[in-house]
């Protein structure tokens, strides 16, 4: 039986990223889900931990797939890859993990 699969990404933005630019980032990231079949949820946002441990990462986001193949294609899919070139350059640190659970 296949698992729905959380997706979970940490950026750490260079500091000369302008907010703009990364607030339109977060808004392809989001149109994603209605362009890539197999994404239950997205959501995004600004670290606001108190605790500390952010490791300097500035913001995360996280998609809930349907199961793992939903996952293994929407890493190469083009919409996502457009998203991906938009990122890279205002990029110092990502963090990526992965998990499948009951759902």
């Amino acid at each position: 039986m296949s698992r729905p699969v959380k997706h979970i990404v940490l950026v750490r933005f260079k500091p000369d990223a302008a907010p703009a630019k990364i607030a339109e980032l977060f808004e392809k990231l989001h149109g994603l889900q209605s362009l890539i079949p197999g994404i239950r949820d997205l959501s995004s946002g600004p670290n606001s931990s108190p605790e500390g441990l952010s490791q300097g990462y500035t913001h995360a986001f996280v998609l809930t797939f349907d199961n793992a193949a939903a996952r293994d294609a929407y890493l190469p899919h083009p919409s996502h890859q457009a998203v991906v070139a938009l990122i890279v350059p205002l990029l110092e640190s990502v963090a990526v993990v992965d998990y499948e659970f009951e759902g």
